[in-house]
């Protein structure tokens, strides 16, 4: 089956306001910066997004934050966007801020069906207000449930037409888990091949937990924040 669609817009067009997307990445380093403008121009709302990070300013999903367009960020990390933190801080954005191993436990749990773990993390801390708490060997642990998302936008290296992925070093981070565990997928790529063109052994997502394909352009790749030393 070819998944591969024209343009991003074409692969965003039927996400709707409010809507949940997980959006890969970490930092800015693995963003679908392609689908992220799509989404932008497309000037949906109201969105839940789960994502490690919220960009910078204007980088990333920073650029839905500046548009008005976030309802709720879930994410681990959020120091480098300045709009977030005015949003947060007037209430107008609603936020959920997770430890980032039990950030990636809870999607991948999304995508293998189980609804809820138990995990040390954020014990007898504000993370576990209002959540059951168990003892395992004399050792205090805390219940938290499944993420999933009706969208999950995603950014590999290489991808058949089929849906077939790999990813490159650094840029791989949480984008495979989030494919799992969304009702639909979409993936942009930066080189597209034909089924059979990609070796098995390197593929990290199959193709059966992507649904739509994007062949992107005009990456930017940008980082947060470069540092040199003096010459």
């Amino acid at each position: 089956m070819n998944k591969v669609l024209a343009s991003a817009a074409a692969a965003v067009a039927d996400i709707p306001d409010g809507a949940t997307l997980m959006v890969g990445g970490f930092g800015l380093c693995g963003n679908p910066e392609n689908l992220l403008q799509a989404l932008h121009q497309r000037g949906v709302g109201n969105l839940t997004i789960i994502s490690n990070n919220a960009g910078t300013d204007a980088e990333g999903i920073g650029i839905l934050l500046a548009a008005g367009q976030i309802k709720k960020m879930i994410a681990t990390y959020v120091g480098e966007n300045s709009i977030f933190e005015a949003q947060a801080r007037s209430g107008q954005l609603q936020t959920e801020l997770i430890p980032q191993g039990t950030f990636a436990e809870r999607i991948r749990a999304g995508g293998a069906g189980i609804p809820a773990f138990f995990t040390p993390a954020g014990v007898a801390t504000v993370v576990a207000d209002g959540k059951e708490t168990r003892d395992f060997d004399g050792r205090t642990y805390l219940m938290e449930r499944w993420l999933k998302a009706d969208f999950a936008l995603i950014k590999a290296h290489r991808g058949d037409r089929w849906g077939n992925l790999t990813y490159r070093k650094t840029a791989r981070n949480f984008n495979p888990v989030m494919a799992t565990a969304a009702r639909v997928t979409i993936a942009e790529v930066e080189e597209l091949v034909e089924p059979g063109g990609l070796d098995p052994e390197a593929v990290i997502t199959p193709a059966v937990y992507v649904h739509r394909l994007v062949l992107g352009a005009g990456y930017k790749k940008p980082i947060e924040r470069r540092t040199l030393r003096p010459a």
